[in-house]
């Protein structure tokens, strides 16, 4: 096998070696060493099923950098005895593709299966993806793709109708302290850590397993006379983070302040929270982001201007940068703040949500569907419809709803603001539909 194919890369790597990077050196040699996918690895998940029957179907491994996707390629690949071969779409092109497809087809023909593990699947263009389909249908490659982006609109959808989407998780608060004991017992002492800051470096991983060990290894790597303290981890890692307090409060704790301070209108301990965050070296457009959520769930159309102000500010910010588009996140959220509130159109939404799962699809009232073919007309489609334009006071009060569906109400407005004025205008409507329908 060597002599017919010297460059092909052996069946099992070579263990790292004492000065690699402890990422490398950490790296589990078997799936059930992979931390926080039990949901796929274990012997319910559908990579535990595929290791049990012995043979993998093509797959697309989509989550959050540094959760382990190249490792369960790898490690699928030595469970099943397949020849693993990898390659990354930000350094390869079509030569390198069509020189795999060779090989992978010559190692075929002699009982050899390989599997293609192509990292950061989506950099390919939609033609170098459609590339992927033979050798995919005819069994040369079993691809297993890696993606931290939504392969709906990604991959092209025939690559995605041969290959099944698995998810992998975040990793959680859990997982990731699994991986800095099995640093700690590899290197052989604890980190020189107190609990908080402990927890401060895991809040800091944001889920990324890969980048907790490499802060990890730089903490191995000093020598000091007592462990860190939060503070202390900050100012060693030239990082900034969130101060955890007596009471731990970190990221999401300020997070959540911050948003259930504007939900009660106290623009004061809004403007703190706010200034928590940013001091602490927090993402602004994070911190826009969530105020812009806050703008649709807590105010809503009780003031519809608080949306505009906080897109307003993601713009300003967007043109201005540190520091001086801050002032802006400051101005969106003292409006938020001050803002009338009403979690109506959130709550309209879960229930519209709700009845559309649970309501299938029932046709809507043929008298409003458009009929542009002679058919459609006739059997039904527009016939009668009242055009609202033209009657009086401009509403015809006609029914909308499928015949199968009695009329439901999932927005209720407030007497908040302009919701008071838009409830006034409902319950009007109401009123005329009953004296319309009782004509």
């Amino acid at each position: 096998m060597s002599d017919l194919f010297p460059d092909d890369p052996p069946a099992a790597p070579a263990a790292p070696a004492d000065d690699a990077p402890l990422a490398d050196r950490l790296r589990p040699q078997v799936l059930v060493d992979v931390v926080g996918q039990d949901h796929l690895t274990g012997a319910d998940g559908a990579i535990g099923r595929m290791v049990a029957a012995g043979k993998l179907a093509s797959i697309i491994l989509w989550g959050p950098p540094g959760t382990g996707k190249t490792t369960i390629a790898r490690l699928l690949a030595e469970a099943v005895g397949m020849r693993f071969v990898a390659i990354s779409a930000v350094f390869s092109g079509v030569a390198d593709l069509k020189k795999v497809f060779a090989e992978a087809r010559e190692h075929r023909r002699i009982g050899r299966q390989t599997l293609l593990f192509v990292d950061e699947i989506h950099r390919f263009n939609r033609a170098q993806q459609d590339g992927f389909l033979p050798y995919v249908e005819d069994g040369t490659v079993v691809l297993v793709g890696a993606t931290t982006e939504n392969p709906s609109f990604e991959l092209n959808a025939a690559l995605l109708s041969r290959a099944q989407v698995l998810i992998l998780n975040r990793l959680d608060g859990i997982a990731l302290g699994q991986l800095l004991e099995r640093a700690e017992a590899l290197v052989g002492r604890p980190l020189p850590l107190t609990s908080p800051a402990r927890e401060a470096l895991i809040a800091t991983a944001d889920g990324d397993g890969r980048f907790l060990l490499n802060q990890a290894e730089t903490l191995f790597s000093v020598t000091l006379k007592e462990p860190l303290d939060p503070a202390g981890l900050s100012a060693l890692l030239h990082r900034r983070m969130p101060v955890y307090d007596k009471d731990r409060e970190g990221h999401y704790n300020l997070i959540s302040a911050l948003h259930k301070a504007m939900r009660g209108s106290d623009p004061q301990a809004s403007l703190y929270y706010l200034a928590r965050m940013l001091v602490a070296g927090e993402e602004p457009l994070y911190v826009l982001r969530r105020i812009v959520r806050f703008a649709s769930e807590d105010i809503g159309l009780a003031d519809p201007q608080a949306l505009v102000q906080c897109l307003a500010a993601k713009d300003a910010y967007e043109f201005l940068g540190s520091p001086e588009g801050e002032l802006a996140i400051v101005q969106a959220c003292l409006y938020c703040a001050t803002a009338p509130k009403s979690n109506a159109a959130y709550r309209a939404q879960k229930a519209a949500w709700r009845s559309a799962r649970d309501t299938g699809s029932l046709m809507p009232p043929r008298n409003i569907l458009n009929a542009p073919t002679k058919l459609m007309k006739q059997i039904g489609y527009g016939k009668d419809y009242r055009y609202d334009h033209d009657a009086p006071e401009g509403f015809s009060g006609d029914n909308y709803w499928p015949e199968e569906m009695e009329p439901q109400t999932f927005y209720t407005p407030t007497d908040r603001g302009l919701e008071k004025r838009i409830a006034e205008r409902i319950a009007w409507w109401e009123e005329q539909r009953t004296q319309l329908r009782g004509t």
